[in-house]
């Protein structure tokens, strides 16, 4: 977190600050949303960062906000960045946030692979026999969480549950747009010979009353992106995001027992690296330089 001139800092999540004017901005009420360095891992945020991945994850969520604003609108303002984050912030609606993360899978894999092992289902969607880490589903489904607090996990829920937290209109809305955005990125993603397996969204009202795309969008951080050359059901696949970082925390090799309740160590220059290369060629085969 850093001091920026004419902003006041509001909060930290594990990868972005948030800053609110320090006096009344002309566009209204809007925060500034900056995009760091950090990386997090098995709700860890880590002591090593991943040099420019603000600049990606910021440049990319741009980028996807203007492919799908036809379909919802989205917080992003035209306005003034302060020089001393630019390239690396947004300026932004406050919205009020629906306590629901949208999720929208259309390949079989991570949490949603586990509990269909344990029951045949995702969130209460019944799926067919048979499937394996990385089958495609035959229609993708939205699979909301909770919004758990920094430092713990997100919870499966229905959605019979969504309706409960929201009511039945805000419900629907949001699950059609979440698959009506992801229908969009696929697509899109898939004429670049990337699959977008699942991604993860977040919706809150704006001052319009409408529905309104927020936060960080279909980035690494918030999606599992494939090589569509790459991709072969049966097993764990090559992936565009900090899978790197993942493997090596959980290999003997950085010394850490995840079930301990320590802090991870920092990563080794070689997986800051990769990861780093990683981030940049999703970045660069999706958007094209």
């Amino acid at each position: 977190m850093r001091e920026i001139p004419g902003w006041r800092h509001l909060y930290s999540g594990k990868v972005r600050d948030l800053y609110e004017p320090a006096s009344p901005h002309p566009r209204g009420d809007v925060l500034l949303v900056v995009a760091s360095d950090r990386i997090s891992a098995f709700d860890w945020v880590l002591p090593t960062e991943i040099p420019g991945k603000g600049e990606v994850l910021t440049a990319l969520s741009l980028w996807w906000f203007d492919q799908v604003r036809d379909i919802v609108p989205n917080h992003t303002i035209e306005a003034e960045v302060p020089e001393v984050v630019r390239g690396r912030a947004m300026v932004v609606e406050r919205l009020d946030m629906f306590p629901v993360e949208c999720v929208a899978r259309g390949y079989l894999t991570g949490s949603g692979l586990q509990e269909y092992r344990e029951t045949g289902t995702v969130c209460g969607i019944e799926l067919p026999p048979g499937l394996v880490d990385g089958s495609q589903l035959e229609t993708p489904i939205f699979t909301p969480t909770t919004k758990a607090p920094q430092g713990e996990h997100d919870a499966a829920i229905d959605f019979d549950a969504v309706i409960e937290k929201v009511g039945r209109e805000d419900a629907e809305a949001l699950r059609d747009l979440t698959l009506a955005v992801y229908y969009r990125a696929h697509t899109i993603a898939a004429h670049r010979g990337i699959l977008l397996a699942d991604t993860k969204f977040e919706f809150g009202r704006g001052a319009s009353g409408g529905v309104v795309l927020g936060d960080e969008v279909l980035t690494p951080d918030s999606s599992r992106f494939w090589p569509a050359d790459e991709w072969e059901p049966g097993h764990a696949q090559p992936s565009f995001d900090k899978q790197f970082v993942r493997d090596w925390l959980i290999s003997p090799e950085s010394g850490w027992d995840r079930k301990s309740g320590d802090a991870p160590p920092g990563l080794p220059p070689e997986i800051v690296e990769k990861t780093r290369a990683r981030y940049l060629e999703a970045y660069d085969r999706l958007v094209g330089g």
